[in-house]
């Protein structure tokens, strides 16, 4: 996922209110069909411009204290385009970006949980390989205007080696099936911020 390419925020999201998720568990939002991104599609011609989203984000600081100390923060994406977005995913993770060999990800050494409105509880995001990441509820179709809020939490364990830098992330990430050359493909935004882990 790429932060910093995905989405172009506005201050007219402001205007803009989320509508509920739907109460379906994680569990049930199994991934579409294996289809290529539209990027990959466009890899000949550079053209495709994904302007779906806006989003805005509150409450990721720019340092995160390693412990057990719990980070909240909230995230909305919004269609802010004229088309019905089909397939609609929604997924949240913590994680880094890898820049070079042997450099690790701060994922596995995170963990990362939503609000569930439906049980009034906090949910756990991880992924069979230890990632703190993971699918949300949420609709299967996103019209135009409308919005998917998201309530989280994450921390970082004092176990993260601190013997290279982490250029660290907590986001949300919507995707949905676009048509483009004749083919479907995967589009997606994310919405979060960037942090730096530090010892408390």
């Amino acid at each position: 996922m790429q932060l910093r390419r995905a989405l172009s925020l506005t201050a007219a999201t402001a205007a803009l209110l989320p509508v509920a998720m739907a109460a379906a568990p994680a569990s049930q939002a199994a991934p579409a069909d294996q289809i290529p991104t539209c990027y990959d599609v466009d890899t000949a011609w550079g053209q495709y411009h994904n302007n779906t989203f806006v989003g805005r984000s509150f409450g990721v600081p720019k340092r995160v204290a390693l412990g057990t100390r719990w980070t909240t923060f909230t995230a909305t994406l919004t269609n802010a385009s004229a088309k019905e977005l089909r397939s609609f995913e929604l997924r949240a993770q913590v994680g880094s970006y890898i820049y070079n060999d042997g450099e690790r990800d701060l994922s596995p050494y995170s963990d990362l949980q939503y609000w569930d409105t439906s049980q009034h509880a906090w949910k756990t995001l991880r992924e069979a390989g230890g990632t703190a990441r993971g699918a949300l509820p949420g609709p299967k179709t996103l019209k135009p205007r409308e919005s998917v809020h998201v309530q989280l939490r994450f921390r970082v364990g004092e176990d993260l080696p601190l013997d290279q830098v982490y250029d660290a992330f907590a986001t949300i990430t919507g995707s949905f099936v676009d048509h483009y050359r004749d083919m479907d493909c995967r589009a997606s935004g994310d919405i979060g911020g960037s942090f730096s882990p530090r010892k408390g």
